[in-house]
């Protein structure tokens, strides 16, 4: 297996020219969407706008965050402007709709407002993630050790393998303050997704349930993939990238090992085409895709190809590199006229008779595909800077 350098120079000239699509894209969509909180797009191909009535949607940090992502690389007002209006407009969010918020404030908050706070030093933005953060930190369960995914009375004792990517907020919290309160919160709950979610065989179980005294698991559930017991592919790319952020923030082995398990599972059940199924254990018709997991999972193993010895690391990095060329190659939009960069989203597999595929979202442009097939491609192109 060739290494990572290697792998990165022999694609270079895929990787630049990917990267000029993209950015000539992403810059002309800042300048069109720079006041739309922007999801998926409409029959047009523009983005609809969560503004009105959907300000709390926990997607609605992906359109600053890229944006802020963007101007940290090229440094480009547009970006910059687009991002800080984002900023602006999510503040109605914590205002008037801070009952309607979750565990996934670190999705919304992080990557915008603490992404330009680490950018630009604003500290206005510094205040809106503390703030977000802290939030974050109440939903702890001092006696099950574990962070609560929602606010309904039903899933009061629910955990979901998608916080991961919003403890790296509350790492960012201790080192803010040099208090490790909020880093040992993140770290109970990424131990408990390993002992919880992770499968001996390196699939996710989306949520479970605890008891709520003891923190013990009393029942999972399906979620957004298939069923009960099978591996919805999103909640393996949280975990691939979840993981390694966790190893990152904290130098602990056993998040590296966590992450490196469930990236085997990950690629072993999609390097037929590089391009994830909605799940991974679902029948095999109808063929149901979901882009936004392979791009998440390449933003991880591009992690773990940095972090590891030359010859595994390059086992990442490959793998990253096929799934992001056979995403782009088969779902990629770089049209400058229209919104959507990357197609073929999925939210959830659209179960019979619970969902239908309209109503399960599925092959659409979503906004956290392309914020995360940007990430990856900036990481390509060597950018050092970690949202997360």
């Amino acid at each position: 297996m060739k290494n990572t350098a290697q792998l990165l120079a022999e694609n270079k000239a895929w990787i630049d020219e990917t990267y000029e699509k993209m950015e000539k894209k992403l810059r002309a969509m800042a300048v069109r969407s720079r006041d739309v909180v922007a999801y998926g797009v409409d029959e047009n191909g523009l983005h609809r706008d969560m503004k009105e009535g959907r300000i709390s949607w926990w997607t609605n940090g992906f359109w600053g965050g890229l944006n802020a992502m963007m101007y940290e690389y090229t440094k480009a007002d547009e970006y910059l402007a687009c991002a800080k209006s984002q900023e602006k407009l999510l503040d109605v969010a914590l205002r008037e709709k801070y009952l309607e918020l979750h565990h996934d404030v670190g999705f919304q908050w992080h990557i915008l407002s603490g992404a330009l706070y680490r950018i630009t030093g604003d500290p206005e933005s510094k205040v809106r993630n503390f703030f977000a953060a802290n939030t974050l930190a109440g939903r702890f369960n001092i006696d099950g050790g574990y962070i609560t995914a929602w606010n309904g009375k039903k899933q009061i004792n629910w955990t979901i393998i998608d916080s991961l990517m919003n403890i790296p907020q509350l790492y960012w919290l201790s080192r803010e303050l040099g208090d490790d309160r909020y880093k040992r919160i993140a770290m109970a709950q990424a131990d408990m997704a390993i002992c919880d979610h992770l499968r001996d065989d390196g699939s996710i179980a989306h949520i479970v349930e605890h008891d709520r005294e003891t923190g013990e698991p009393v029942a999972t559930y399906g979620g957004q993939g298939y069923a009960e017991g099978t591996s919805w592919s999103r909640g393996q790319a949280w975990g691939v990238y979840g993981f390694v952020l966790s190893y990152i923030h904290t130098g602990e082995e056993r998040y590296l090992n966590a992450s490196k398990q469930v990236a085997n599972y990950f690629i072993a059940n999609c390097c037929d085409d590089w391009l994830p199924r909605i799940d991974f254990r679902a029948p095999a018709e109808p063929v149901y895709y979901d882009s936004t997991a392979g791009v998440i999972t390449a933003c991880g193993l591009l992690e773990l190809g940095k972090l590891l010895p030359e010859n595994e690391g390059g086992m990442y990095t490959h793998a990253a590199i096929k799934m992001l060329r056979a995403i782009a190659e088969n779902f990629g939009n770089f049209d400058t006229d229209n919104d959507c960069m990357i197609g073929y989203g999925s939210e959830r597999y659209p179960v019979p008779g619970q969902f239908d595929e309209k109503k399960a979202g599925v092959h659409m442009s979503i906004i956290y595909g392309d914020y995360y097939f940007a990430e990856a491609i900036l990481k390509l192109r060597g950018s050092e800077f970690l949202p997360w």
